[in-house]
């Protein structure tokens, strides 16, 4: 999701990216209006009036999450939401608490519904000629009617019980109290993509463009929650000692920058672990000892080394090891340690690498 995505800015320290869907939605909506005779700049205020619904509700469910001491990473808007990134496993953890999911759900749907009763009746004070309910209630030739029930929409479609919409994700953690992770995710992927299909059919026979499209997010939504599901059946029940890399090189904190760079470049390693007296110091990076070669001339590894790195144990599962890189920033390689002596490493490629490798072995598994 997030490869298909771009960044847009950051509040508090939060990156915001913008999913490719809406490049989409705005590429359908243009041609929509180009169809229709009707002028450009209405279609691009019609997409920007959803954006400014799904940031609304974003920000309501940011300010639960602040509340509930969630610590964020980014957020990726969708044009049905949101997901939240989470900086730490045990922010991750404590969402997926049943409180906290029930009132993360519950805050989006509220907040836009509240946010068009509000524009609704400051319109009907302020421009009583414009007809709310008159239909078609979302479409480029009214765009005050279309800002309030793009909010109305947005905030019930988030209702159904689909998964990934808010009320999905409270089925899911309702369902996983009786049934596993596993098997409630896979329940409530299930039917959020039957619900999604029956989204796309009443679009077709109202006809509503709206309501198909929302139908194709939330089903691709919940194929994307599926596939997620058989990548995390993969990470939680691989071990380190299963891919980690056992041949790879170190250095000493007593090697100079011109030793360091020289052993970099007969190995395939981006990072290597720092020993002194065959004890973990630290971690440098290969990039990281050209940099300070060419700033300040030859010195010593330890000198340029990064003491902020974590370890693994070799029975360590592999989505906590990748948790604890994607939380850690800039961190690319984890030394795997039995009691205090180096016994592998994992780094971010070759972690991206097994997952993949592993996840088609799983895939290859189901399909015999």
């Amino acid at each position: 999701m997030r490869g298909w995505s771009f960044p847009i800015g950051r509040i508090m320290g939060v990156e915001i990216r913008l999913h490719m869907f809406f490049a989409l939605l705005l590429a359908l909506v243009l041609l929509y209006t180009s169809m229709m005779g009707i002028a450009s700049i209405r279609g691009v205020a019609l997409w920007l009036f959803l954006l400014m619904a799904v940031a609304v509700r974003e920000i309501a469910r940011s300010l639960v999450a602040v509340y509930y001491g969630l610590e964020l990473r980014n957020i990726l808007l969708l044009p049905i939401g949101g997901l939240f990134t989470h900086a730490t496993p045990e922010s991750a953890e404590r969402a997926a608490e049943g409180r906290v999911q029930t009132a993360l759900a519950i805050a989006g749907p509220i907040i836009n519904i509240t946010f068009a009763v509000v524009l609704g009746m400051l319109i009907a004070g302020a421009a009583p000629g414009v007809s709310l309910f008159q239909r078609p209630w979302v479409t480029p030739h009214y765009l005050l009617r279309s800002m309030v029930w793009l909010n109305v929409f947005l905030g019930l479609i988030n209702l159904l019980p689909a998964y990934p919409l808010d009320a999905g994700r409270v089925l899911r953690g309702g369902f996983s109290r009786s049934r596993g992770t596993v098997q409630a995710t896979r329940a409530a992927s299930g039917l959020g993509q039957i619900l999604a299909l029956a989204m796309f059919a009443a679009g077709i026979l109202l006809p509503s463009p709206w309501l198909i499209m929302a139908g194709f997010f939330v089903f691709i939504g919940a194929q994307m929650e599926d596939q997620g599901l058989l990548f995390q059946s993969v990470v939680d029940t691989v071990h380190m000692r299963d891919i980690m890399l056992t041949e790879f090189s170190m250095l000493s904190t007593s090697d100079t920058l011109e030793d360091a760079l020289h052993k970099s470049v007969h190995s395939l390693q981006d990072d290597f672990p720092v020993v002194r007296g065959g004890n973990l110091v630290g971690v440098v990076s290969r990039q990281n000892i050209l940099e300070a070669l060419r700033a300040e001339g030859n010195g010593y590894v330890q000198g340029i080394m990064t003491k902020a790195f974590q370890i693994a144990q070799p029975d360590d599962s592999l989505g906590t090891t990748f948790r604890r890189i994607t939380a850690g920033r800039g961190l690319s390689l984890v030394p795997v340690v039995e009691g205090e002596r180096i016994v592998g490493i994992v780094t971010l490629q070759n972690l991206m690498h097994s997952m993949g490798l592993l996840a088609e072995s799983r895939k290859l598994q189901q399909q015999a």
